[in-house]
């Protein structure tokens, strides 16, 4: 999403290092045992209002990790999620889109 072709930085969309700086989280992939504390301490430290946005199959309901030993859960399970955007792996295209309608750009 940030190379050049898709350029997510023009719609104000940009990667950020701590969570006090940013107005939601995207998560993709299962959430893992060891990872679910630490998500939800980091959803904790994101100002409100935040969003919590799954990106992918996996994020969304584990995929093909499903039942697995060491996960946990889907992204929902663990933490409120604002918005799912489907797809193994989905598009850069579909994310910026689903994003910017999210933002209301």
């Amino acid at each position: 999403m940030s190379s050049p072709v898709y350029d997510a930085e023009r719609f104000g969309i940009r990667l950020e290092a701590s969570p006090r700086h940013v107005d939601g989280l995207l998560v993709t992939g299962p959430v893992t045992r060891n990872m679910a504390d630490p998500l939800r301490k980091t959803w904790e430290a994101v100002p409100r209002p935040r969003v919590v946005v799954a990106v992918g199959d996996c994020a969304r309901d584990c995929g093909v990790f499903v039942g697995a030993y060491g996960v946990e859960g889907a992204v929902a399970d663990v933490v409120p999620v604002d918005l799912e955007i489907p797809g193994c792996p989905p598009d850069p295209a579909t994310i910026i889109s689903a994003l910017r309608g999210l933002a209301g750009t």
